[in-house]
């Protein structure tokens, strides 16, 4: 198969090569695996060259991330302080020093860890000639989307109101079984907005209405806890793959979950 590489220096010049059935690259550690599997849709590959996409922004309300800002400069920046332990866990080394911010909400099960968090925290992805959409709605039609400029995350309140947890059966870097993040804003006492996401347990990131309900409007307590976890698995279709079965991702979700929100409290 040929493969054909062009170089785009602008959004722009992405953006138009995408409307032509160009495949766009960032840090290449999803469309490259494609390209050496021999994936025939990838003959022509454009390569993003804007600087203005690895920009790291913060503002009064959260922070933005331009689409090419690596793994590695999120767990450095101090501006995206609160998403720095979930960056470090995504790869090794080398992996967070190419995987992107933008390629990452792409990325199929059991990757794509960074964007479980995202979703939780209630984020906006920036799309050229389209504007913003909220994260949900981009996930669930992310292989139709066009050219992603950056993301907008807001920042929580306090430490306590967001957590990560990643499950892997190996090394903290391998594939996830899947992945939850919490963010749970409290007024009083008492949970207000509510948001859970989970990796691994559908075709793409998704959020756990039956832990959100469970949550909202209580004190995070072991009475919440219980009642989160154990029906935090209401709408999901969790997949059986090579790394687990759908049944045994079922019945470790709300497991996870608990020590997720235990250590929230």
């Amino acid at each position: 198969m040929t493969v054909t590489v062009e170089r785009a220096a602008t959004a722009e010049e992405a953006a138009a090569a995408m409307a032509r059935g160009a495949q766009v690259v960032g840090g290449g550690t999803i469309v490259m695996r494609r390209v050496n599997a021999g994936d025939q849709r990838l003959g022509r590959l454009v390569v993003l060259a804007d600087p203005a996409l690895r920009r790291i922004g913060a503002g009064s309300e959260g922070v933005s991330l331009g689409a090419l800002v690596t793994m590695s400069e999120v767990a450095r920046a101090r501006e995206a302080d609160f998403l720095a332990p979930v960056a470090r866990q995504v790869g090794g080394p080398a992996i967070r020093n190419m995987a992107t911010v933008g390629g990452n909400l792409f990325a199929r099960r059991t990757y794509g860890d960074f964007a479980v968090a995202l979703l939780a925290l209630g984020a906006r992805v920036i799309l050229a000639r389209e504007g913003a959409r909220e994260i949900g709605e981009f996930l669930r039609g992310r292989e139709r989307s066009g050219l992603v400029l950056a993301v907008e995350v807001p920042r929580p309140r306090e430490a306590r109101a967001f957590g990560f947890l990643k499950v892997t059966r190996v090394h903290p870097a391998a594939a996830a079984v899947l992945s939850v993040a919490a963010h749970l804003p409290r007024e009083g006492g008492r949970i207000r907005g509510a948001r859970i996401a989970f990796g691994g347990m559908g075709p793409q990131p998704l959020r756990a209405p039956g832990a959100e309900r469970a949550l909202e409007g209580q004190p995070l307590d072991a009475g919440a806890i219980g009642r989160a976890a154990t029906g935090c698995t209401e709408g999901l279709e969790p997949p059986t793959d090579a790394l687990a079965s759908a049944w045994y991702r079922r019945e470790v979700a709300g497991v996870h979950l608990r020590r997720l929100l235990e250590g929230m409290v």
